[in-house]
């Protein structure tokens, strides 16, 4: 209990610069952690996503009926299914327009369904850019106070005659302890950066993996239309 006491006491008794520094680290690590157990859930909910559309899509059921089922609920697309609806949904309006290429109906579908992943993966790295910005300053944040907490100790120094160290001991304290907030605000962000970064980037490979796998079944479909013509 008595350490707990000192610890807040030192906190209360430290210059307002460095009880400014601290209060700033105590925030980005706050802000920092609501960013990562929101990605936690975006990310885990995202795959869930990708998983169910890949099991219904590569179930052997027809694509127009499977399409349709989602244009009923389209608050609820996203993801994977999100760039299967703006690719059929292109390739349903171009394959009907007269005088269409079929490849260009095909590059059409694609481009689409490259427009719906960025937006999707605009989605999923959301607040990524934070915790990296968290995980590279709050370091050097928490040195600033460090260094100032220093020197007021060497200040404190300088006005006596005679130096004890509980003269310098407060100063040095405070010191430390807007170290040790630095380095508290800063690792769990570079880890949760790191982690999700790799998270997102696998899905954006599945993504990719399918929209090229579904544009090859578009093109295999509009040249057996082209050549019942």
């Amino acid at each position: 209990m008595q350490t707990e006491l000192s610890f807040l006491q030192l906190v209360l008794d430290a210059s307002p610069l460095v009880q400014l520094v601290m209060a700033s680290l105590l925030l980005a690590s706050l802000l920092s952690w609501t960013a990562i157990f929101d990605r936690s859930r975006s990310l885990r909910k995202a795959r869930k996503a990708a998983d169910e559309f890949e099991d219904k899509f590569w179930s052997g059921g027809d694509l127009g009926n499977l399409y349709r089922g989602l244009d009923r609920y389209p608050d609820e697309i996203q993801g994977m299914a999100m760039v299967f609806h703006a690719g059929f949904r292109e390739f349903a309006r171009l394959k009907d327009a007269s005088g269409m290429d079929p490849m260009a109906v095909v590059e059409g579908a694609r481009r689409a369904m490259h427009v719906a992943m960025s937006r999707e993966m605009d989605a999923l790295e959301r607040h990524l850019s934070f915790l990296a910005t968290v995980g590279s300053t709050s370091p050097y944040v928490g040195l600033f106070g460090t260094v100032w907490g220093i020197m007021n100790s060497f200040h404190a120094l300088g006005n006596v005659k005679q130096a004890t160290l509980n003269l310098v001991a407060p100063g040095i304290a405070e010191a430390l302890i807007a170290t040790a907030m630095g380095l508290f605000a800063a690792i769990p962000a570079v880890v949760a950066y790191n982690k999700y970064a790799d998270a997102v980037q696998r899905l954006e490979s599945r993504y990719e993996d399918f929209a090229e796998e579904f544009a090859n079944i578009l093109q295999r479909q509009v040249h057996m239309l082209a050549g019942s013509k």
